[in-house]
This record gives structure tokens, sequence and C-alpha cells, in this order.
């Protein structure tokens, strides 16, 4: 059982594996994780400046170069080694710079048309994000939010239930991913973190459009500030 707050597990879960993240993603999603960062990019359009929190090794942060190619963006990630991994493989973007900051302190100085998150609201307070997210956001713009869901229909939640136990056995044989794989199934299922940033951003009078992915296994929340 987690008795760590969901933002202590981040070392955890990611000091040691940026080197496999990119494959252990794709994997472990049966390759849903690219067609749920395809429809985080069809929420784009004509953006000038994105900001990609918790950016990760850059998988997100490429594909958005590659939707907008004369955007300007920056990758923010609190793991250093993440962020070295995203440095060497994005290094030909000359649209693309990185910033070694927590998303919940949040202090760049400037606004942007755009700002993403996949894999990061779990690990947050609600308030405090999408506050920090408010005061770097044009107006017009929109907040992405992207992350696991535990499904809601009976059966889907026994398939995923035992594909979790699977995972458990294969942390055996991926040492550097056994911790994740045993807190992770716990963590999805605690949180509440849909409902929760969905009440926030209304509270802060964003207009919210809620999308979920695969069963259930994952959701879309989209935010917009209209003044």
């Amino acid at each position: 059982m987690i008795k760590e707050s969901p933002k202590d597990l981040v070392p955890k879960f990611f000091n040691n594996t940026s080197n496999s993240y990119d494959r252990i993603v794709n994997w472990t999603t049966f390759g849903k994780d690219s067609f749920w960062k395809h429809e985080i990019l069809e929420q784009l359009s004509n953006e000038r400046t994105v900001l990609d929190l918790a950016c990760g090794t850059g998988i997100l942060t490429r594909q958005i170069a590659e939707k907008l190619p004369n955007v300007e963006i920056i990758g923010v990630d609190i793991t250093k080694n993440y962020l070295e991994k995203a440095k060497e493989k994005l290094n030909l973007y000359q649209n693309i710079s990185f910033v070694n900051q927590d998303a919940e302190k949040l202090n760049l100085g400037k606004k942007f048309d755009c700002i993403t998150a996949s894999y990061l609201p779990k690990y947050c307070i609600a308030d405090v994000l999408v506050k920090n997210c408010l005061e770097h956001l044009n107006v017009g713009g929109k907040i992405i939010l992207h992350d696991f869901t535990y499904p809601k229909n009976r059966l889907i939640q026994k398939m995923w239930n035992f594909y979790f136990k699977l995972l458990f056995l294969a942390g055996f044989f991926i040492p550097n991913w056994k911790q994740v794989f045993v807190d992770l199934p716990i963590l999805i299922k605690t949180t509440n973190w849909v409902r929760e940033y969905e009440e926030i951003m209304k509270n802060y009078g964003l207009k919210t459009y809620k999308q979920d992915l695969t069963w259930g296994f994952s959701t879309i929340i989209v935010g917009t500030k209209i003044d």
C-alpha cells in the first residue's frame, strides 16, 4: 500500500529509468501511448508557444514540434536525467528548449498559448498545478492534461487488474521498473485526478472538455482560458 504522497513516488519511479522509458511506455500500453498523445495533438491548431510539463524524454515534445514546426516549445521536467535524455534526442530541433523545474513551483516569467502535461496530473495537487498553469497561460489558451484512469466497467476492471498482475511478474525481469509496476496501479486506483482537476478548472472559470480514451484506461481534460 502506498504510504507516501503521489509526488514522493516520482524519484522512485524515474531516477533510473530514463534509458528504457520510451520502450517500456510503448510496450506496457500496447502502443496506445502513441494514440493517446495523438489525441492530445488533435487539440492543437495554430499555437505559437507551447509549454510541455513533465516532458520526460521528450516523446510528446517532439510530436508537438513535428505538428507545429514554427512553434516555440519549452519542455519542463523535475527529473534531470530525463531532461538530459530529451536534450540528446531532440538536439536538432532549434525551437525546443528545456528547463529543470517542479511543475508545482513553476516560474518561467512568460505566458504560453498552450500547456500540455501527459502522465503528470496524478502526482500533483490539482489547485496548485492549475493555478501555476493559469499564471503562464495567455487568454484563449488551453491547458491539456492527460493521465491514466481506472476503468469504470467491471469487466474491463478485471482485465486491467489481471494485466497489472502480469506486469508485477515482469518487474522481476526488469528491476528498474519493478517498483513502478507495484505502486502505479495502486496510485491509479486511488487517485481522483479527473474529478479534482475538472472541478478546479471550472472554479477558475475555464471552459472544460473531457475525453475518455481506450475503454477508460486514460483521460484527457482540456481547460480553455476564456478571459
